[in-house]
C-alpha cells in the first residue's frame, strides 16, 4: 500500500508540475507563503526525512536548487524511497506512522502546489482520481494521461 501511495504522490505532483508556466517555480502569493518552488523543496525533504528510516543521512536538510534540479531531486527521493518500500521495513517507525506523518504531509503539500498552479494561471484540468492509470512503482515524471472511465 505504501508504494501504491508513493506512485500516487509522484501522479499527482506531476500534475501540479508537467507544463507549468515558466513564471509559476517562483510565484508569490502573500508574505510568509512558500512559493511553488519552496514547496516542492520542502516536500523533498520531507520525503528524504521519510528516508532516513531506511538508511542514515548525516542531514535531512539542504540548500534549494533551481527549479529544474529541484523536480530531480524530487522524483530521485522518490525512486529511492520506493526502492526502500520494496524491500524492507523501516527501522524505527512503523509503517502506519509513515503514511499519517510525512508522506500524508507530502500530498497535503502537493494540493497547495495544485492550488498555487491555478493562481499562476494555468489550472491542471479536473479528474476523477479513482480511474487514475496509478500503478505501484511508477514514480518517474513520466506519468500516463488521465484516462476517461468506461462508459
Amino acid at each position: 500500500m505504501l508504494r501504491h501511495f508513493l506512485a500516487s504522490i509522484a501522479y499527482h505532483a506531476t500534475k501540479s508540475i508537467k507544463n507549468a508556466p515558466q513564471t509559476y517555480p517562483d510565484l508569490q502569493i502573500g508574505k510568509g507563503v512558500r512559493t511553488p518552488q519552496e514547496t516542492l523543496h520542502h516536500i523533498t525533504g520531507v520525503l528524504t526525512y521519510t528516508h532516513s528510516f531506511f538508511e542514515h543521512y548525516d542531514t535531512t536538510y539542504f540548500d534549494m536548487k533551481p527549479w529544474d534540479a529541484e523536480v530531480d531531486e524530487f522524483y530521485n527521493i522518490l525512486a529511492k524511497l520506493d526502492k526502500s518500500f520494496q524491500a524492507r521495513k523501516p527501522n524505527t517507525v512503523t509503517e502506519e506512522q509513515l503514511l499519517q506523518g510525512p508522506l500524508s504531509d507530502s500530498m497535503a503539500h502537493i494540493g497547495q502546489l495544485l492550488m498555487l498552479r491555478r493562481m499562476a494561471g494555468s489550472p491542471v484540468p479536473s479528474e476523477n482520481f479513482i480511474y487514475a492509470a496509478i500503478k505501484r512503482g511508477e514514480v518517474s515524471p513520466d506519468q500516463p494521461d488521465p484516462v476517461a472511465p468506461d462508459e
